[in-house]
């Protein structure tokens, strides 16, 4: 599986530990950046995220910020985009299999590197569940981005 990841500068010093961890599991990372700790705005690559996983470039992605909250919220703007900020592998693997979360948002000011192979783990190898109840709360949730429009 390709992921994206992507990170502002304050999500920068966990990046390499995201990278490595799908690496080891064997799938390939798309490094969208930052590539270092130069301020920049986490807006900007949650819409790389975006372009990655919409464009069919990768088919999930992985978006650091430093509490995770700000890169979260950018990223459930963009349509087809379903974001869950994740600081345990259960939600990171129960986002997937509950909500069909494409993008786990981290923040490298909350959580450490020692966690980030289990985070990771969990949201790759979780799939979508095929259970009525999930695809009709998801179905639902797809229907706001339509109906709850400006």
């Amino acid at each position: 599986m390709r992921i994206a990841v992507a990170c502002d500068h304050a999500g920068f010093p966990l990046k390499e530990d995201v990278i490595q961890a799908i690496k080891e599991m064997g799938h390939q990372p798309v490094d969208l950046g930052a590539y270092d700790t130069t301020p920049v705005d986490y807006p900007d690559y949650a819409v790389k995220i975006g372009q990655a996983i919409l464009g069919g470039q990768a088919e999930r992605g992985v978006l650091i910020c430093g509490s995770g909250v700000g890169a979260s919220i950018a990223a459930n703007k963009i349509d087809g985009l379903y974001a869950g900020l994740c600081h345990d592998d259960y939600s990171a693997g129960q986002g997937v299999e509950h909500d069909n979360m494409n993008v786990l948002c981290m923040g490298a000011r909350v959580i450490g590197p020692a966690l980030v192979p289990g985070l990771v783990h969990a949201f790759v190898n979780a799939q979508f569940s095929t259970e009525e109840r999930h695809r009709r709360r998801v179905g639902k949730t797809m229907a706001l981005e339509r109906t709850h429009k400006p």
